[in-house]
């Protein structure tokens, strides 16, 4: 399976290539990041901002993937899983509250 999966791999790899158009402009080159032209190198300084964010968003995700198998198996008889996900969404919440008080979704 492993080396079907490779071959299927490098062989859309070397068909892209062979197939794959050849002109390259200087439009087509650059760096694209959100339609934003690029304004300087990219050894500027970056603001902090924008990491802190995509770190808050990890647990908030993680939070999905467990509770959604956690509604489709939840019946009437699985108090367990209930309360389970009642205290992983306190733990979130607690660390919520945090984040609120030292500003990070602030944008300044």
């Amino acid at each position: 399976m492993f080396l079907a999966a490779g071959l299927i791999g490098a062989l859309a790899l070397l068909v892209g290539a062979l197939l794959g158009p050849k002109r390259g402009t200087t439009d087509k080159l650059a760096a694209y990041e959100s339609g934003i032209p690029t304004e300087s190198t990219a050894r500027e300084r970056f603001p902090v901002h924008f990491y802190l964010v995509a770190m808050v968003f990890i647990p908030f995700d993680i939070e999905v993937a467990f509770l959604v198998p956690l509604a489709v198996r939840f019946n009437l008889d699985a108090q367990f899983l209930f309360w389970q996900a009642l205290i992983f969404i306190a733990i979130l919440s607690v660390g919520y509250v945090y984040i609120l008080k030292r500003g990070i979704l602030n944008w300044k």
